[in-house]
């Protein structure tokens, strides 16, 4: 089952097609060859640096091409629009403004030369930026490639969509979904958008995972219909808002349009996500090629959907939209096909099992119902459903102990991350111990003194009640689950139904064969082999994905932080072990249940637990993420007043760690070989103001001096922010302040941040909307705008305060050129490092 799991999960039975296959399919030899020209011959793509304009000009000179080889029956534009606005929004759980301006989008529409220009279309959109140091092969060079190869083949296959397609490639995705939200405000083909696919990636392949479907339940149902190779279950967009990060859906759909649509990410590779590591080498091979087979055919089905409507057809179709506003079930049973149904369906299914849990006591004593005897029956089957339930918390506590108890004698933590396999080996034993301890204990549990007429042995009894026990326990999680409004709940109504069938082939073979018979425990366990095969496909993915991410969820304070992401995957793995045995637990823990097993496993515990603390947590393949930021405190345009040297990691291997293994790196940080460090070491969180909110992530930041001299020599003019003009208004106490913000002679700015502390009541941003406020470092409250665009030109805007008491703006300018000393350093760390690294300006002003 894990062997199968690993093959799907990993592509590895889909054959990509070389760049010279039939013109009339997608080729991801073909992709390949775009991804090249803009991860390796294009020397980054962030804002700021100028290999992001030549990835728009790559682009469109591409779809040129396109155009220019359509036919007459084609309506072909290829359109350069340059988006501009303000607004707020929530990241991270914090509120902050965003200010951009002249951010590039591409586009192309591909239409039947009788279409109208308010047809309702199909959007495709994808981001061809990059985060801070990455070469974003994975994220999203493999979406823009894919999307490329895809506008080709909608031409030389001869397909004539039905309704107009729309590629957009949007270039300011990084920089918290700007391109997506110009395009939505400001484009004249945004209103006729009736359904998106949003390409995304945080890794470097694997199944493209539909992680959020809607509004409606529609996008998914045409999914289900039409992927050739689909991977999407419901419970990814209930887990969705866990997870650090956001993608172009949340603007098509949610906060500033209501388009029906897909978000369809790359999950696995996730070490890469982010990183240096995210090259054309770590993409998983078969990926891009099954992600455009399923796109090429949703692309029909969408364009070939009658409730397909534009803007204002949707706004029109009150009813319509209202019955449609039901998110459904929906899940991939190993690639091979979907199952997909209606939220009023679930719940008719859904508490099926729960009503047949509380028929069951008069079931079991049908012909002979009595009042009484049914009440003890059901509560027999009640102590079952504890018994149960302390099973499975069993099987979370006590690996979670193990992790414990593995880090009080281990110098580092996560030692599973660059091996996997290891938090198998380590938990999986430890999880099975604590599933079978409650059946050692109670050893003989009937349903109840007179559970039935027939005479059977306690044996017997003792199995109904663990039975209908965990039959009822996971009756409830599932009813419960959509009760409260999520969608996840087939996990546990599969496991539930399962077990019916089982127990029905049980009972009736254990008359011929023998109610303590092997054959009768391979009849029950031979029908949960699909359930079970599931459970290994969907758990192994869940864990391998988790901690592929447990390298980048953020530090949490020593001491407890140490012990978060070990205790975190100990228990996921002790869930899903607990899931995937759920079935066929109430038989087997009979078989399983005794002294020398439960030793066995508790020696293999022990043995994962030894052989995992001798493994180094961190590889090339799986690297550690470190965030270096020279910072530069100035006084005015050309006075430097500090240099430091930011450290800060975001997983529980702490700073001291990271020196302790990067010695030539110790060495010219001057950092001693006892590693002790003074409190002024410490960096503060309002020193990581240019990259907020991330800097949320981190705790236990360090500083160190660094050199300055090769400031002046590099930069003229350093950023600097001056009034222009101040007036008092006359209607009301407030004054507004006028100001200007010149960026200096700085080449690769990604992103200026002001802090703005003290009596705003106002300002020019966000149509005049302050966003919630923030505090950084215990202080004042203060308000948060991150400004993006072209820095050659300055930034006007007022600030209004309601007193005569003093504006406090903080700026701070993330600069992605790096001196001298700064490259010395980033090169001196060891190869399972990866050191995002940028220059930081910070200033203060006071108006």
């Amino acid at each position: 089952m894990a062997f199968a799991a690993y093959i799907v999960v990993h592509m590895s039975y889909v054959r990509p097609l070389p760049d010279d296959a039939n013109p009339a399919r997608f080729s991801e030899g073909r992709a390949l060859r775009h991804l090249r020209r803009l991860t390796v011959d294009i020397d980054g793509r962030q804002e700021g640096r100028p290999g992001l304009e030549e990835a728009a000009q790559y682009i469109k000179g591409e779809l040129e091409a396109i155009k220019n080889r359509a036919g007459p029956e084609y309506r072909v534009e290829v359109d350069e629009a340059l988006v501009s606005g303000s607004f707020n929004m929530t990241f991270l759980r914090h509120s902050i403004s965003l200010a951009y301006r002249d951010h590039k989008n591409i586009l192309l529409r591909i239409a039947s030369n009788s279409s109208k220009d308010d047809d309702p279309s199909v959007l495709l959109n994808g981001h061809f930026d990059s985060p801070v140091g990455s070469a974003g092969a994975g994220d999203c060079g493999s979406c823009v490639a894919s999307m490329l190869e895809l506008a080709r083949l909608v031409i030389d296959s001869n397909w004539i969509p039905p309704k107009p397609i729309i590629f957009l490639f949007n270039g300011a995705e990084e920089l918290f979904l700007l391109g997506s939200h110009g395009f939505v405000n400001t484009h004249r083909w945004s209103d006729t958008v009736g359904a998106f696919i949003n390409l995304e990636a945080s890794g470097t392949g694997g199944l493209d995972l539909v992680c959020q479907s809607g509004p409606g339940s529609w996008p998914a149902s045409i999914y289900a219909q039409a992927a050739k190779y689909p991977m999407a279950n419901s419970v990814a967009q209930d887990a969705f808002g866990v997870i650090p990060g956001d993608t172009d859906y949340r603007i098509l759909a949610e906060d500033y349009s209501n388009i029906p649509g897909l978000d369809i990410i790359f999950v696995l590779g996730g070490y890469y996500y982010h990183t240096s590591y995210d090259t054309m080498e770590r993409l998983l091979p078969g990926s891009i090629q099954a992600r455009g087979e399923n796109i090429i055919r949703l692309l029909h089905a969408f364009a070939s959907s009658t409730m397909l409507l534009n803007s204002k057809q949707r706004n029109l179709e009150v009813p319509a939209t209202k019955k449609s506003n039901d998110r459904a079930v929906y899940f991939d049973y190993l690639s091979l096909f979907m199952i997909f149904y209606s939220r009023k369906t679930a719940f008719l299914l859904h508490s099926l099992p729960v009503v047949i849990f509380l028929f069951m006591p008069l079931l079991l004593q049908y012909p002979n119902i009595a009042l009484r005897s049914s009440l003890s029956t059901f509560s027999g089957l009640m102590i079952g459903m504890l018994i149960h339930a302390s099973a499975v918390i069993l099987a979370i506590v006590i690996p979670v102990v193990f992790s414990i108890l593995r880090l009080l004698l281990s110098s580092h933590a996560m030692s599973w991350f660059a091996r996997p396999y290891l938090a198998f080996l380590m938990f999986i034993p430890s999880s099975l111990i604590g599933l079978l301890i409650p059946r050692t204990i109670w050893i003989s549990l009937p349903v109840s003194q007179k559970a039935t007429s027939e005479k059977l042995s306690n044996e017997v009894l003792s199995d109904e009640t663990f039975f209908w026990g965990a039959f009822g326990l996971y009756a409830f999680i599932t009813l419960v689950y959509h009760q409260a409004g999520l969608e996840g709940g087939y996990l546990t109504f599969v496991m539930s139904s399962t077990m019916l069938i089982s127990w029905f082939f049980f009972r009736v073979t254990r008359k011929h064969f023998g109610h303590q018979s092997l054959k009768s425990l391979a009849v029950y366990i031979i029908p949960s082999i699909p359930c079970l095969t599931y459970s290994v496909y969907f758990g192994g993915f869940f864990v391998q994905f988790l901690i592929e991410k447990m390298g980048m969820m953020g530090s949490l304070p020593p001491p407890y932080g140490y012990f978060v992401p070990d205790a975190i995957v100990a228990a996921i793995v002790g869930v899903v072990t607990g899931w995937c045995m759920g079935p066929i637990l109430p038989l087997v823990s009979r078989w399983l249940a005794r002294p020398l097993i439960l030793r066995c496993l508790l020696q293999l515990s022990v043995l994962g637990l030894a052989i995992s603390a001798q493994f180094f947590p961190y590889s090339e393949a799986a690297p550690k993420r470190v965030v270096l930021q020279h910072t530069l405190r100035h006084a005015d345009a050309s006075k430097i007043v500090d240099s430091s040297f930011d450290f800060s990691v975001v997983d529980a291997n702490s700073l001291t760690f990271l020196f302790k293994n990067s010695p030539e790196a110790a060495k010219m940080l001057h950092i001693g070989s006892d590693f002790s460090l003074k409190a002024d070491h410490h960096s503060i969180k309002s020193s990581w103001v240019a990259i907020f909110p991330l800097g949320f992530l981190f705790s236990g930041s360090l500083k160190f001096p660094a050199p300055q001299n090769d400031v002046s020599k590099q930069y003229s003019y350093l950023p600097s922010l001056s009034i222009d003009e101040s007036a008092l208004l006359s209607t009301t106490r407030a004054r507004r302040v006028h100001l200007d913000l010149n960026l200096g002679s700085l080449k690769e700015v990604w992103v200026t941040v002001l802090n703005i502390t003290g009596p705003l009541s106002n300002w020019s941003f966000a149509d005049n909307k302050l966003p919630a406020s923030e505090s950084m470092d215990g202080g004042p409250p203060s308000y948060i705008c991150r400004l993006s665009g072209r820095s050659h030109e300055k930034w006007t805007f007022w600030l209004e305060a309601n007193t005569s008491e003093a504006l406090r703006v903080d700026v701070a300018v993330l600069d992605q050129h790096l001196f001298d000393d700064t490259r010395k350093l980033k090169s001196l760390f060891p190869s399972w490092v990866d050191v995002t690294t940028f220059s930081s300006f910070l200033s203060t002003y006071y108006f």
